[in-house]
């Protein structure tokens, strides 16, 4: 990043009272630039609790919708307006009224890696750090409807015990890992432990040592006394693995594990933002108030 812009970017966030907010998938200088990094809980929490009035978003359309369902008053930019979420376009708010209206009481469980109206829809939201517990939370005697990813909804399966309803979605970026893949990376690196992130296939998960969010896997890195680790998800955690823990390795899964649309956000992309206060992202308010309820109950639980 050039002087001049990291000079531009501080200045401007102090003219406006800005917060730069970016996903750990986002491109090494972006993460850099931000005030806070962290996965969807994590900057779901600090966007619910920043005091700045403009919130600059890094990361995909859902998560910058979600900072201005929980901050209806304040500036929300995301940088880059095509940066969507492929997995969050496979569920839609009038597929999943229909899907509701065929299970009489379901309890609609929504990953927060969905639309505005699809939450809005919603009992409550989790994401892959808190989707144990946000299940754990409902009566066990209520039917559940886990939208949109099917991947992250059988590992919760698992874990819970619950009979869930899966949606038919999936992360395309993390669909692609295959258990050839993990068993070639075990021959290749016998000693590291081998950490996934949940929207992985089943079986991966499963041959795994540990299935975990982004910063959950951060906090293994930091806290398990092994020296090499195998990383089951987007290329942009290796970053703050290692700059978190330059004395030990970590080695992707597989080679092209990129999510092209977190790439898309830039560092002119986000100067320029800054300067324009464009892109905005808003939210129908009708929709934004029935959205923040789940958003709520998940954050209550967190």
């Amino acid at each position: 990043m050039s002087t001049d812009l990291t000079e531009f970017i501080e200045r401007r966030k102090k003219e406006l009272n800005a917060v730069i907010l970016a996903h750990y998938y986002q491109r090494p200088e972006i993460q850099d630039a931000a005030d806070f990094v962290g996965d969807s809980l994590q900057l779901a929490i600090q966007a619910a609790r920043t005091e700045a009035e403009v919130i600059v978003f890094c990361g995909v359309t859902f998560m910058a919708e979600s900072a201005k369902i929980l901050n209806p008053d304040k500036i929300v930019i995301l940088p880059e307006l095509q940066a969507g979420c492929p997995m969050a376009d496979m569920a839609t708010g009038e597929a999943l009224r229909a899907k509701k209206a065929e299970m009489p009481g379901v309890k609609v469980v929504c990953y927060v890696n969905s639309s505005a109206e699809v939450k809005a829809e919603s009992d409550i939201c989790c994401t892959s750090a808190n989707a144990v517990q946000v299940v754990e939370s409902l009566p066990p005697e209520c039917p559940i409807l886990f939208v949109p990813d099917q991947n992250l909804g059988h590992y919760i399966a698992r874990q819970t015990g619950r009979d869930i309803t899966l949606w038919e979605g999936y992360c395309p970026v993390h669909q692609v890992v295959s258990l050839e893949q993990l068993v070639e990376a075990r021959r290749q690196h016998p000693e590291a432990v081998v950490m996934v992130h949940p929207e992985c296939p089943p079986d991966v998960i499963e041959a795994s040592d540990h299935a975990l969010s982004t910063g959950g896997m951060l906090k293994l890195a930091k806290t398990d006394p092994a020296q090499e680790f195998i990383v089951g998800t987007e290329e942009g955690l290796l970053y703050q693995l290692r700059k978190q823990n330059p004395e030990k390795k970590f080695h992707l899964i597989k080679s092209e594990f990129i999510c092209e649309t977190m790439k898309l956000t830039t560092i002119d992309k986000l100067a320029r933002s800054l300067e324009t206060l464009e892109p905005r992202i808003e939210v129908p308010e009708d929709v934004r108030i029935r959205a923040q309820k789940a958003l709520d109950r998940m954050i209550q639980i967190s």
